[in-house]
């Protein structure tokens, strides 16, 4: 009994040593942790939001009281979403436990427990990855919430913050696309499907699945009788009103939502009053993109030069982080390479089977091309050479890269696979147009903005400034353009070719061994920049491919964008030079020599060089003509020199043997030369003399043949 007790008295020591440890954790995981309350809604201000031309935008979701909203509204979420919500203090720990226990069982963590006020907190204030950190964070908050506000309030933030599908945000902008209905005129069926919305709007939208909707409809119907809301007889009645068939006009849109979010953060403390803001949307542009209605999610955005002007978003899954896939080699693998000089477009890389400590990345089709240039790697968005090249860089060097663009990469993604999109949060399209713009605006880098002024009567309150830093040299930002010009014409974006200008794009397809999960094309032209990327918010694999859907839709906005008019050629700075190289000596041994300028044109390669890194070996192939010693044979009582390839040179072919001199060809080269009139037990050597335009080159003399009476040679005979 001793033993056991002692036993016991260990475990129970172990058990509180390992609470405390928690308590410390949490305390110190979550102690910046504080509810921002302009987060949850921008209180009482009265916002007219204008366009690029100054016309007023449609009106924004108006704020629906809960008072103004049918009691049979809130009831549905409370009784599919949280039917103990008016019981719990925030968190409902009986049904944390019965989740706890049924992943438990089940050896999984499907069963969730969140209630309507941690789902407030985490659509307003955390990120949707799944860490204990981060529901830590959320259990604060949402105690936090508790405190300060009632049910009655909090319902109110829950239901006009949440997201319904189609770029309706909250249940004023919900009601009016879905129904055409003010939220105090629903009746319980549209209700009912408002709430079946929220747990996944793609599945679930009249527009996209009648049966899958009107299931989970019912389903929500049915709940909604069990916990009293409504009686037998009403539900059934309910159950009975039909789908709306097509969406009405609405009154906000992903692009305003963005405004709002910008303007909390300019104006934390924003408490009422009457705003004027004045914002870079051009709605002729996203009324194109709303048009785009894929089988997906998707996020299409647009941006200006112009200081960095945001001129249009459109989004069916609010502002969601992302893997880049390969949008992010341009950006974190050849740019920082183009700028420290490791490479050029030329640069041949061997694109072959390669590990790194156990990591062995694959292209996508699982092929390898052999030696490339690094504008075709490019081009053709190979993975195994973008690793090799962040590999001579570091991780670390490119992280730094991506952060001066604007793009947050954590110290943990500082690894290999960050060079193919590999990385834990990933970036939202308003960041990656963002950097992609950088390019487009020789290097300089600013985030892509929405709003231009804000103004309370004739007072400006806010005017942006131009805060755009060098990210990039003007030459490395010109010389990507000009590669991804590339991809845009011949590689994985080429559905672009169409377009009568100059454009330059990059195509990115992500996924996991189940499907892929994302795909994007990014597109930019010396005046703009657009974004198009399809996907899932949960994840789950799609069919579509960057070059595919997603760079058919950036075809047709771009477009829809110029029409008829051709935007300027990017120019060239003086720091960019045009340089001819070797091709013979690229093809053959891989090397950057500049071309002989006495040699015939047709056999250079042009390509660009910033300045500063120009190969400086000058190949002298036609200024001194010469070749690799040619390969000399006996067959049969005849002489055959097999020459090396050199179609551009003039040869002379000189044997001397038996007391005599004599050319035995002069012309045009040729792969074979024999010599048939050799006489047995006579030696000759043999001379072979290359020239280009009247130049002579070096003379390379051949090993003695000395035929035999039977004219027959040892293998080794000129040993």
């Amino acid at each position: 009994m001793k033993r056991v007790g002692k036993i016991l008295l260990f475990l129970g020591a172990a058990l509180l040593i390992a609470l405390a440890a928690f308590v410390l954790f949490a305390f110190l995981a979550t102690a910046n942790v504080k509810l921002e309350p302009e987060k949850l809604h921008l209180s009482g201000a009265q916002i007219e939001l204008l366009d690029a031309r100054g016309e007023r935008m449609q009106t924004p979701a108006a704020r629906v009281s809960f008072e103004a909203l049918p009691s049979h509204l809130p009831a549905a979420f409370v009784a599919v979403e949280d039917k103990r919500f008016f019981e719990h203090g925030g968190l409902d720990v009986l049904r944390i436990g019965k989740a706890a226990l049924k992943n438990i069982m089940s050896f999984s963590a499907r069963e969730g427990a969140s209630t309507i006020s941690q789902q407030l907190i985490k659509n307003t204030h955390l990120t949707h990855e799944k860490t204990l950190v981060r529901k830590l964070k959320e259990w604060k908050l949402t105690l936090q919430l508790e405190k300060r506000y009632t049910k009655e309030q909090i319902l109110e933030l829950y239901l006009n913050s949440i997201y319904f599908g189609h770029s309706a945000f909250g249940v004023d902008s919900a009601a009016r696309y879905y129904f055409g209905k003010d939220p105090s005129e629903l009746v319980p069926a549209e209700s009912a499907l408002l709430s079946a919305l929220v747990r996944s709007p793609n599945r679930y939208s009249p527009f996209r699945d009648e049966k899958a909707c009107k299931k989970r409809r019912d389903f929500v119907l049915s709940l909604m009788q069990q916990e009293g809301y409504l009686s037998a007889a009403e539900a059934e009645e309910a159950k009975k009103t039909p789908l709306p068939e097509s969406p009405h006009e609405t009154k906000i849109s992903a692009y305003a939502a963005l405004v709002f979010e910008e303007l909390a953060e300019l104006f934390p403390e924003l408490t009422g009053g009457e705003l004027i803001v004045e914002t870079y949307f051009e709605p002729a542009l996203q009324e194109e993109m709303e048009r785009f209605s894929p089988e997906t999610d998707c996020v299409l955005a647009a941006a200006k030069k112009e200081r960095h002007a945001l001129i249009a978003y459109h989004s069916t899954c609010g502002e969601i982080r992302r893997s880049p896939a390969s949008l992010i080699k341009p950006l974190g693998v050849y740019a920082p390479a183009l700028e420290e000089g490791v490479l050029s477009p030329a640069t041949p890389l061997l694109d072959e089977p390669v590990s790194f400590g156990g990591y062995s990345p694959k292209n996508y089709d699982g092929k390898c091309l052999g030696y490339v240039s690094a504008r075709e790697a490019l081009a053709r968005s190979l993975n195994i050479p973008a690793v090799k090249v962040m590999n001579s860089l570091s991780p670390q060097k490119c992280a730094d890269h991506l952060r001066k663009m604007g793009l947050p990469v954590l110290p943990e993604d500082e690894t290999l696979p960050l060079a193919l999109g590999g990385m834990r949060e990933g970036f939202t399209m308003q960041e990656l147009l963002s950097a992609y713009l950088t390019l487009a605006d020789g290097g300089l880098f600013a985030p892509a903005r929405t709003i231009a002024r804000v103004l309370s009567g004739e007072k400006v309150l806010y005017e942006r400034a131009d805060n755009r830093t060098r990210a990039l040299s003007e030459g490395t930002a010109y010389l990507l353009s000009d590669m991804l010009h590339t991809a845009a014409t011949e590689g994985t974006a080429k559905k672009l070719k169409a377009l009568p200008y100059f454009v330059s794009a990059k195509t990115g397809t992500g996924g996991t061994e189940k499907g892929n999960t994302d795909a994007y094309a990014v597109g930019y032209t010396s005046e703009h920049a657009l974004g198009v990327w399809m996907g899932m918010r949960d994840n789950s694999p799609i069919a579509a491919t960057g070059g595919g859907e997603p760079a058919n839709e950036l075809l047709a906005l771009f477009e829809a964008l110029y029409g008829e008019r051709t935007p300027e050629k990017f120019v060239r700075p003086e720091s960019v030079v045009e340089a001819a190289l070797d091709r013979e000596e690229y093809e053959r041994a891989h090397r950057l020599v500049l071309f002989d300028p006495k040699g015939p044109q047709y056999l250079a390669k042009k390509e660009l060089f910033l300045r500063q890194f120009l190969p400086q070996t000058v190949s002298d192939s036609f200024s001194r003509p010469h070749i690799e010693t040619p390969h000399i044979s006996l067959e049969n009582g005849t002489v055959c020199i097999r020459l090396p390839s050199a179609p551009y040179y003039d040869l002379e072919v000189v044997r001397e043997g038996g007391g005599e001199k004599r050319t035995v060809y002069r012309g045009k080269w040729r792969e074979i030369v024999c010599d048939g009139s050799v006489r047995a037990g006579v030696c000759y050597t043999y001379t072979v003399i290359p020239s280009f335009g009247g130049v002579e080159g070096e003379r390379v003399a051949l090993p003695s043949v000395c035929p035999e009476e039977k004219g027959a040679l040892p293998e080794d005979w000129w040993e």
